[in-house]
């Protein structure tokens, strides 16, 4: 199973920069997985905050430990389950105060196995049961037994909580627009742990990005596993996206993700027309070979897919392109790898996200198809991806040398503070000497080297908005 949305450190626990508050009692929150889930552990701060929990970047510190969980592929779930096997142990250490809970798409699916069976939490709630974790929390002191709601919803979204924000550098912000997903994708478990796709009033998103603005963020991704199918009465997914750029010139917007069947051209000429939206889309193809991608359900042909890259790079000169790519799923011959190399070729994209195929119980794969392709080969099959996607990488990278590109700074460099990063419109990671710039600030930077994932630079000035 793979997320539509493009997911974050191969899983490996958020260990986020929130600010700590005080309370009676203090939340330590780890989330894993998605842009989704780190927007769901925004709102799950909120509320326990509004009910007087404090939050702490130490669990050493914490009376309740928070998993905020991804069930995208077995590997993800065993990273979980192996994190949880410590935290029980330090539990048992220090008695039994310590609360332990699991959150979102783990929590919809293995409820039974981990709060009855293994006992590894003492409670759980789905990606929909934000509001009742207060409740769940005082059931579990009260009564000492396992307490649980994994109800999936028709209508909530959250539009009246203003979100704690986790993943925050000041800089840039996630705003989650819709949740759910109706696509019903062979591989995908989202649709059972998320539910049916519901959008939030648009009203509600153009206030949160505008208090965002007042709050001096220079950049917002609006979030859905469908950005595509946003609606709000007559207002589209384009036209929310087009009032979301007239409310400042210099905010920044990206969204993810986008699925190739419902990115219209009425989104592509937003993208054109107006400056503020990013140069920049995610169209996971998940396959190059079509009767793979009617195995996978996913709505479109190959050839309808490469017509619409086409498109977007017609209307859209220099739009830089990302995908998702599956390999080894049920029934996958070489000859129809052999195709998924041949389309990425073609289109030659910037980035990719790249698995094996993971059967999820449940999904329609897992109830129609065997997942008959031994592991030795998808893994051979992988590495192939992945090695032609970093040299494709590499040589889109190497024509940016000598560029000049309008960076946002997001703050120092991960390896020397004398340096600065930030991405450019098209979603390219900069790093380049701090010379006197500032975390937020516009800057132009002169490209003058660069690996497949990352572009080196030299600061050459101030952008205009920012003089």
């Amino acid at each position: 199973m793979l997320h539509e949305i493009p997911i974050l450190d191969d899983v490996d626990a958020r260990k986020l920069p929130y600010t700590e508050s005080g309370g009676a009692k203090q939340v330590y929150l780890e989330t894993y997985g998605c842009q989704m889930n780190v927007s769901d552990s925004e709102i799950v701060a909120a509320v326990l905050r509004k009910e007087g929990y404090g939050l702490t970047r130490d669990a050493r510190s914490a009376d309740v430990i928070l998993l905020n969980t991804c069930a995208i592929r077995e590997n993800a779930e065993q990273k979980v389950r192996h994190r949880l096997g410590h935290l029980q142990a330090r539990k048992r250490k220090v008695g039994g105060a310590l609360r332990i809970g699991v959150l979102g798409c783990m929590a919809e699916r293995l409820r039974h196995k981990l709060l009855e069976q293994e006992k590894l939490v003492d409670f759980g709630g789905g990606p929909a049961a934000s509001r009742a974790l207060p409740r769940l929390l005082r059931e579990s002191d009260e009564t000492g037994q396992a307490a649980i709601n994994v109800q999936l919803s028709r209508e909530e979204t959250y539009a009246d909580i203003a979100p704690v924000r986790m993943d925050s550098n000041g800089v840039t912000a996630f705003v989650s627009i819709m949740r759910g997903c109706d696509n019903m994708c062979a591989f995908c478990v989202v649709p059972f742990t998320r539910g049916r796709e519901r959008s939030r009033p648009v009203a509600t998103i153009v206030d949160e990005c505008r208090q965002l603005i007042d709050d001096g963020y220079k950049e917002v991704t609006l979030l859905g596993q469908n950005v595509n199918s946003y609606r709000d009465g007559a207002v589209t997914f384009a036209e929310l996206l087009l009032r979301v750029s007239s409310l400042a010139p210099d905010l920044r917007i990206r969204y993810s993700t986008s699925h190739p069947k419902d990115c219209t051209d009425e989104l592509l000429h937003v993208h054109r027309e107006r400056a503020n939206v990013c140069n920049y889309i995610h169209l996971p193809v998940q396959h190059g070979n079509t009767e793979v991608l009617q195995r996978m359900r996913r709505g479109y042909t190959v050839d309808e897919y490469l017509r619409l890259i086409g498109r977007a790079r017609a209307i859209c000169p220099d739009v830089s392109l990302s995908t998702d790519i599956i390999t080894g799923f049920c029934g996958e011959t070489e000859a129809e790898h052999t195709d998924t190399l041949a389309l990425m070729e073609a289109v030659r994209y910037d980035h990719a996200y790249m698995f094996m195929y993971s059967e999820r119980p449940g999904t329609y794969a897992a109830r129609k198809y065997t997942d008959d392709v031994p592991q030795t080969v998808k893994k051979g099959r992988l590495s192939e991806v992945i090695q032609l996607q970093t040299s494709i990488a590499a040589e889109n990278n190497q024509r940016e040398i000598g560029r000049i590109h309008t960076v946002l700074s997001e703050g120092g460099s991960r390896r020397s503070t004398a340096q600065l990063r930030g991405r450019t419109d098209t979603n390219k990671m900069v790093v380049f000497d701090r010379q006197g710039y500032e975390k937020g600030q516009y800057i132009s930077v002169r490209i003058t080297a660069c690996t497949s994932a990352t572009l080196m630079g030299k600061a050459v000035g101030m952008t205009q908005q920012e003089r």
